[in-house]
């Protein structure tokens, strides 16, 4: 009887250091009650209370994740679309997530659900497709707002899915196939009027720096031509001030003179020409001539 009465003891003892020590883990906070009544937050750790009469409620603090139901949702354009979201969220405050709240996951998957057919309510098809971050964060922020009051913070929203009917799937493909052929052929023809332009400009500076080359040459055989010429004439010049001075320093006779003039005449009339010009003023040639003859004369009568 001893050692059973002992034994007794021993689990009563342990029974009731397990109903005063309580343990908190990191991750969560504890709501304490006594005999009912919310008594205050407990932070993680160890935790000695009254046996019997108080309760200590843990609630995870750590961010969790609920799976909003996918549902259809009816856009701008009458268009039914199938859409479902996941939240991801934290309890800030035990007090309230415990004693405002009683099942959490479902009201905020039926919140989520109710905003969700308003915001895609406003958009056409088309910005709902493209608008993904936009409906995010405005459902985020009314999810936020309406979740406060709980003790909750809504981290993130984000759409997993939004599927639009299988007729209208298909008429956005060929939609989207019938555009990318449009910007193809587009880009095609820009391509090939840009070839066509660089081709053009090329072959227009081609000609521009050949017209250049050729001008060049022509003005430099120009000018190859006239220091030619000038030279030719500063010859002529040199050579005819040369002769002109050699006559004057031999003293020519009007007999040397008139025989030059014959010689000069016979070389014109030798020529193509059928016409012969005789210079004006020639009576002193003619004269030297007259006496040059009858000064042969004289001799073959002698």
């Amino acid at each position: 009887m001893l050692y059973f009465v002992a034994f007794i003891i021993l689990v009563v003892l342990i029974i009731v250091f397990s109903n005063i020590i309580k343990i908190v883990r990191p991750f969560q906070k504890g709501v304490l009650e006594r005999v009912g009544r919310y008594q205050k937050t407990l932070e993680s750790g160890i935790h000695i209370i009254m046996p019997f009469l108080d309760k200590i409620i843990r609630v995870d603090i750590r961010e969790k994740v609920v799976d909003v139901p996918p549902q259809n949702v009816i856009t701008q354009d009458n268009v039914v679309v199938t859409v479902d979201a996941v939240i991801y969220h934290q309890i800030t405050d035990p007090h309230k997530s415990v004693y405002n709240i009683q099942n959490f996951n479902m009201a905020i998957a039926k919140l989520a659900q109710t905003n969700l057919r308003n915001l895609i309510g406003t958009l056409a098809l088309d910005s709902t497709l493209t608008s993904r971050e936009k409906i995010n964060g405005e459902l985020r922020m009314i999810l936020d707002e309406a979740t406060d009051s709980w003790g909750v913070k809504v981290k993130r929203v984000e759409l997993q899915r939004i599927e639009p009917p299988v007729d209208v799937t298909e008429a956005m493909h060929r939609q989207m196939k019938a555009e990318r052929d449009r910007r193809a052929t587009i880009l095609e023809a820009e391509g090939e009027k840009r070839a066509q332009i660089e081709r053009a400009t090329g072959e227009k500076q081609a000609n521009i720096l050949r017209a250049e080359g050729e001008a060049q040459a022509i003005k430099s055989v120009a000018e190859a031509n006239k220091f030619k010429k000038i030279a030719l004439a500063d010859g002529e010049a040199k050579a005819i001030v040369n002769v002109y001075h050699a006559i004057h320093e031999g003293k020519p006779t009007n007999d040397l003179i008139a025989i030059k003039y014959l010689e000069a005449l016979q070389k014109v009339a030798d020529g193509k020409s059928t016409k012969l010009i005789v210079p004006f003023e020639s009576s002193g040639i003619l004269g030297s001539l007259a006496q040059i003859k009858e000064l042969f004369d004289t001799k073959e009568a002698k």
